[in-house]
């Protein structure tokens, strides 16, 4: 077969002066062959006629008219769905192996005369006009912190002119995760660009009763920033493309860092946080030239950020707990019945009365939970050890392991009354004296098999927590006409 290499150089020859049987034999090929090629003056390519005609007969063949009939009526079925079902219509017709030659039909059936498919338009991006943010889950990439698995989610923050990001470590997708993220992000930047865009965060966006409208509180974000706000089609990933696509390099990027690392383990989360801003550093030094464009065109950052918490006055139950974001927290019983403010951080909460902060504890994450820290209702539980052994939060009060372990050895030896008791007073030894130190007396105490009871453990503790006597200071007596010596010196070196 002559290719179009063998023409090309049997036409240069033959512009060299070399005659048509030396040119042809140069070039590999008959002479006629070559006399046809020159006189044309086209090449082989050019002259093949199209290959249109099938080189072995359709095994498909009277079945196709069924087959585009059921793609007319519904456009999504797939190849491999209709292939099966028309094996089960025509048994012993057509082979597993044959699946791929009827889906090449039913794709050139979809090319030719199928429906039309969604475009998807490129935009032109500006400097400092838009950005775009989205959470993104860390799992898989199976970060510990001291060994223990750290599942969190990144904040991810993208400009979509030069690509610049940032990011911070969250737990949920709540509206104060995603201001905090987005104020560190444009403190970090230096600026705040025109626009905001996000998917339809519930947080952010009334997905039920005003589809069109954004959350107060994330209006108010808006608003303090001077920054306009721009929301997704629901189930249109792709419209908010720049960052989705920055989640699978960024996450890759992480990967790799962490194989180059040789350990997916940190020593804290502060150490795996500046981990995580180096490399978001490293990442944009590429795209300072384009970021350079963007900065002049940024809106000022006002003088301090907004508060990232939400506040909320609720009214402390009977049962000395609260209710916050649809979990339930337990405070000192003195406020039963009082009115508080809780302020709900990105990781904690904090309760304030009369303009004072009472309580701090971390925030549990998702919906139902319950935080009841045994120091605040154990006065209470002495004197009615009664609700001990049905109260709703029971497994709140086992501080430890060991304090579990402990309570089940009295209850074999103990009338379940006395168990109890005993149980609540060494409950509030530990809340008054250290959680840690009478931890640690009922370790030793299990593990030697000694009996546990109130006593036992109050008497090793108070052996263990008794200070040391005081050591003999000897202080030399002071020569006042050292002091003379200095101040005269000082006058010396003065004049």
């Amino acid at each position: 077969m002559v290719t179009d290499n063998q023409v090309r150089r049997l036409m240069n020859l033959k512009v060299k002066g070399n005659t048509l049987e030396q040119s042809a034999d140069k070039t590999g090929m008959d002479v006629q062959t070559a006399r046809k090629y020159l006189t044309c003056g086209l090449l082989p390519s050019t002259v093949k006629p199209d290959h249109t005609w099938r080189t072995r007969r359709d095994p498909f063949e009277g079945v196709w008219d069924e087959v585009y009939e059921f793609l007319r009526i519904n456009h999504g079925l797939k190849a491999k769905t209709l292939f099966q079902h028309f094996q089960r219509l025509y048994p012993d017709r057509w082979s597993d192996g044959q699946q791929r030659t009827f889906e090449r039909g039913v794709k050139k059936w979809r090319a030719l005369e199928g429906p039309g498919k969604e475009v998807f338009f490129p935009q032109v991006h500006h400097p400092g006009r838009l950005c775009e943010s989205d959470f993104t889950h860390m799992t898989k990439l199976k970060v510990t912190i001291n060994g223990q698995p750290f599942n969190h989610m990144i904040y991810h923050f993208v400009l979509t002119y030069s690509n610049w990001e940032c990011g911070s470590i969250c737990f949920s997708e709540s509206f104060e995760s995603l201001s905090e993220g987005f104020q560190h992000a444009i403190f970090v930047l230096g600026g705040v660009p025109d626009v905001h865009q996000t998917d339809r965060l519930s947080t952010a966006v009334n997905n039920t009763v005003h589809p069109e409208e954004f959350t107060p509180r994330y209006e108010a974000l808006l608003t303090y920033y001077g920054i306009g706000g721009q929301m997704i089609e629901a189930g249109k990933g792709n419209q908010n493309g720049d960052v989705e696509q920055s989640h699978y390099r960024f996450k890759d990027a992480v990967d790799q860092q962490l194989m180059l690392r040789g350990s997916r383990d940190f020593n804290s989360r502060k150490a795996y946080a500046a981990f995580l801003d180096q490399l978001f550093k490293e990442r944009n030094s590429g795209r300072e030239a384009r970021l350079k464009e963007e900065r002049p065109v940024l809106k000022p950052l006002p003088t301090r950020r907004l508060e990232s918490c939400r506040r909320e006055r609720v009214r402390v139950s009977r049962h000395s707990t609260i209710r916050v974001n649809k979990n339930t927290y337990s405070v000192n019983s003195r406020l039963i019945g009082e009115k508080v403010e809780s302020r709900l951080y990105v990781e904690h909460l904090e309760v304030w009365y009369g303009q004072r902060k009472v309580e701090e504890m971390p925030r549990l994450r998702g919906a139902g939970g319950h935080r009841i820290n045994y120091r605040h209702v154990i006065d209470s539980l002495e004197r009615k050890p009664g609700a001990f052994e049905n109260y709703l939060y029971r497994d709140d009060l086992f501080p430890t392991s060991h304090f579990r372990i402990a309570y089940d050895d009295l209850s074999r030896r103990l009338v379940p009354k006395r168990a109890v008791r005993e149980y609540l007073k060494i409950l509030k030894l530990a809340a008054r004296e250290n959680e840690a130190a009478v931890s640690g007396v009922l370790r030793d105490l299990i593990a030697a098999g000694i009996r546990i009871d109130f006593e036992t453990v109050a008497n090793v503790l108070g052996a263990v927590t008794e200070p040391s006597a005081p050591r003999d200071v000897t202080i030399q007596p002071i020569k006042l006409s050292r002091y003379d010596n200095l101040l005269l010196h000082g006058r010396e070196a003065s004049c």
